[in-house]
């Protein structure tokens, strides 16, 4: 078995261009396979093999985890890169989720020009990734399962175990070679939907359809080809209903397109915001709600992403925590942070106001004439008349003289506000969060 690991390994090695490679070392018994047997080839070797390994911080044992892998590697004589990561949990995703989003940061970040990044993913793992997909909902891109190959960072990713060797194979030579792997308990956890699948469902499916797998790879090799047949074609319309500067999508042009490729479409646009993709009901929603009545400004969540749709197009951003109302704060011009994230500053970074002004939210009703204006405006009337995107109106820092509103960040003042910025010789600065 090792000499067949092997062998699979030299032989993709020998069709791929020499390259600096770099292998993702979780300390697990895949990762482990991968890298021990590649540490047996002398060309792998010439190519400065070398592991990364990424804590997340999740599991009490992870400095123990990244401790093991460091040994490990020395043992081989391969050089060893221990990442820590801090998993954000606060994007709504499932910890799954946000801990892969860390993960390939990490990866994406640490990885060297020219270099390619190599995981242990394996027949097993893309017949799984596969009916994930199809339990989502998935079109072809999704169907199509893992890239084997693809960019990454400074360099690529590369999966070369991906379409000819199972988790059984890689077992198999762990246990030739008496290698030392560790055991994530989380792998057990069947409440989360991969181990369900992996303990629960596929091997109940062998034993019923023994070529399960062979079939759910054989569909997802033609899911890919139809879209990868697809991909000019909406890239293309990508490209037409695309605004680069504002990064937003023309909805009714978008809605007009075939359904095969509005959804890859779709996807491509949040991914390159590192968004994450709807599911079918999610993007259904999206799609009635394109053809949403002037002064309407619907907005669809879902975990880690809201598309928002407003003027005629698509917009789409991080969810971000809700901000208490009733927030207030001291401001005599120096940088002040906003609970959303944002920044309140004067222009000038040395100027300073006479007296301390105080910084409030939206309570609703709030209402300011602007110096020069005859008539006393409504904030959301001014708002609109502005096109102040509705996301950010809740978080637009309104500044105070006592009771009375003197300016709205750096949109409007009235007489008062406008006397206090020239006497500071300084005009507010808001800085909404990106």
């Amino acid at each position: 078995m090792s000499d067949a690991l092997r062998a699979h390994l030299r032989s993709a090695l020998a069709d791929a261009a020499p390259a600096p490679l770099c292998v993702a070392y979780s300390g697990g018994p895949d990762s482990t396979a991968l890298l021990h047997a590649l540490a047996q080839l002398p060309e792998a070797r010439a190519c400065g093999l070398r592991a990364l390994h990424v804590d997340h911080g999740l599991h009490a044992g992870s400095a123990a985890w990244a401790a093991h892998c460091r040994r490990f590697c020395a043992g081989l004589d391969v050089d060893c890169e221990a990442v820590h990561v801090q998993v954000e949990t606060q994007r709504g995703e499932g910890i799954e989720a946000a801990a892969r989003h860390a993960r390939y940061a990490a990866f994406e970040n640490r990885l060297r020009p020219g270099e390619i990044l190599l995981l242990a993913h394996h027949r097993d793992d893309q017949a799984e990734t596969v009916l994930l997909k199809l339990l989502r909902g998935a079109g072809p891109e999704g169907l199509g399962g893992m890239r084997e190959r693809r960019p990454l960072g400074r360099g690529a990713l590369w999966r070369p175990l991906l379409r000819d060797i199972t988790r059984a194979q890689l077992r198999d030579y762990v246990a030739l070679h008496g290698l030392s792997c560790i055991d994530d308990p989380s792998n057990g956890d069947t409440r989360l939907a991969r181990n369900h699948l992996r303990h629960e469902i596929l091997p109940r499916m062998a034993a019923h359809w023994p070529q399960a797998v062979d079939s759910i790879l054989h569909s997802a090799a033609l899911s890919r080809a139809a879209a990868d047949a697809l991909r000019g074609r909406w890239l293309a319309a990508f490209d037409t209903l695309h605004d680069g500067t504002r990064g937003s999508l023309d909805a009714a042009g978008w809605l007009a397109l075939e359904p095969a490729l509005r959804e890859p479409l779709l996807a491509h646009w949040l991914h390159a915001r590192g968004l994450p993709a709807p599911t079918t009901a999610q993007r259904t929603q999206v799609e009635r709600q394109c053809g949403a009545r002037p002064g309407q400004s619907p907005c669809i969540r879902w975990p880690g992403a809201e598309v928002h749709v407003w003027k005629g197009r698509l917009w789409s951003r991080a969810p971000r925590p809700a901000v208490d109302p009733s927030w207030q704060a001291p401001w005599l011009g120096e940088p002040l942070a906003l609970p959303d994230g944002g920044q309140l500053v004067l222009h000038d970074g040395q100027a300073r106001l006479s007296a301390p002004l105080t910084v409030r939210l939206r309570q609703g009703g709030e209402r300011i004439r602007p110096d020069g204006d005859a008539h006393t405006r409504e904030l959301r009337d001014l708002f609109q008349q502005a096109a102040l995107p509705p996301w950010q109106r809740g978080a637009c820092p309104l500044l105070y003289e006592g009771g009375t509103l003197v300016a709205v960040a750096d949109r409007w003042c009235n007489t008062r506000g406008a006397a206090l910025f020239r006497q500071a010789g300084s005009r507010p600065c808001w800085r909404p969060a990106a």
